[in-house]
């Protein structure tokens, strides 16, 4: 790509001071940012969900490890 070309396209797609590109939606908004959480909630949910169904000896030592702290804790 010639320098030409390379500044033409720097004009067309303006970047912020982090060298990011800027889109018209604002990656910064509170529903893109909820969105974006719920998906990563979503999946780390089903990634667990599957570990616990690949390794039931660690899971089911890690639910007794849970339990005996809640029988310990003290309200």
């Amino acid at each position: 790509m010639s320098d030409g070309e390379q500044q033409e396209r720097d004009q067309q797609e303006p970047q912020d001071t982090h060298g990011r590109r800027d889109t018209l939606d604002a990656p910064g908004t509170d529903e893109e940012r909820r969105r974006r959480r719920a998906q990563f909630l979503r999946e780390l949910h089903e990634a667990k969900a599957l570990r616990d169904r690949v390794q039931p000896r660690r899971a089911r030592a890690a639910r007794m490890r849970q339990a005996m702290r809640m029988r310990t804790f003290r309200w």
